[in-house]
């Protein structure tokens, strides 16, 4: 192989995990007889920099070791190129690795995937959600989130004292308390809804908010964006109702649809919203799903 493969971390990202989990991800992927070269992000911009650089390289393929926040970093510079990115998860959430079937604990498990892919030109792709709001554009991997969920994820980003899951369940649990049902318009390939609701939830993958299966069947690759509504209920029916996404029995419950579209348009009031665990703008904002627009080195 002659273009090289650059690997590209966040030494702060799980809790300063990532680069020893760097490490031992760059060792494997040179054993396997990859031309490696490492480069380390000193924030976010540095790091966007890095990856615009990998592209005009046309590097045999981009790396990142972190979290969710890495590897939506990575997809505003790499989705509608042809360079591939590989994910070595070492960050809270994790879900975009969840999705992909990596190995969530193994470093070398996750460079021998990628090494597999690279050495045996099994090079995939998964759909993005574009998500436009105020001007800007956005690509989100795993799950864009407005509402209670968002909520929670802000909660979670300012928690120490958890981590992974547990940061989300705790998080969860103090946002409880406070929350009321928001009013949403919603169109979804053109047809219009409004509804009260706790959240609503447009997913590429099954899971967010590290490993919380929102939305089961939803599949990266299908070229449809899975919407997601869980309408108003009180707080003791919610309190009553969480454990069930916990174990992923909630979609029977009477309060969640699931619905599919190309296109998602939403509005509301004060609302957040996260993409990939991180803080995007606010609605209005309109969701467009680009089918494989993101080359991956996954099984």
């Amino acid at each position: 192989m002659g273009a090289q493969v650059t690997v590209l971390t966040n030494p702060t990202a799980g809790a300063g995990r990532a680069g020893r989990v760097a490490a031992a991800a760059v060792d494997q992927l040179r054993r396997r007889g990859l031309p490696v070269a490492v480069i380390w992000g000193r924030n976010a911009l540095h790091a966007a920099e890095l990856a615009q650089a990998s592209v005009e390289r046309s590097d045999a393929a981009l790396v990142v070791v972190g979290g969710d926040g890495m590897v939506h970093l990575a997809a505003q510079v790499l989705s509608g190129t042809s360079i591939p990115l590989g994910v070595v998860p070492a960050g809270s959430g994790n879900d975009v690795a969840r999705m992909l079937g990596l190995p969530q604990h193994s470093a070398a498990g996750a460079a021998d995937v990628i090494a597999d892919a690279l050495v045996d030109r099994r090079i995939g792709s998964v759909d993005v959600a574009a998500v436009s709001a105020a001007g800007l554009t956005a690509q989100v991997v795993s799950a864009l989130a407005t509402g209670f969920d968002a909520r929670v994820n802000e909660r979670a980003a300012r928690m120490r004292a958890c981590w992974g899951r547990s940061r989300y369940a705790a998080a969860t649990v103090a946002e409880l308390g406070c929350f009321t049902p928001l009013q949403y318009s919603l169109r979804l390939d053109g047809v219009r809804t409004d509804v009260e609701a706790i959240l609503v939830a447009v997913c590429n993958g099954p899971t967010y908010g590290g490993g919380l299966p929102i939305c089961p069947p939803a599949d990266p690759r299908d070229g449809l964006l899975d919407v997601v509504i869980v309408e108003a209920m009180s707080t003791a029916q919610l309190l009553r109702a969480t454990p069930r996404l916990l174990r992923g029995t909630h979609t029977h419950h009477r309060s969640y649809q699931h619905l599919r579209a190309r296109t998602v348009s939403i509005e509301a009031a004060d609302v957040v919203t996260y993409g990939d665990g991180e803080r995007l703008i606010s609605p209005p904002m309109a969701v467009t799903v680009q089918p494989g627009a993101l080359q991956m080195l996954a099984r």
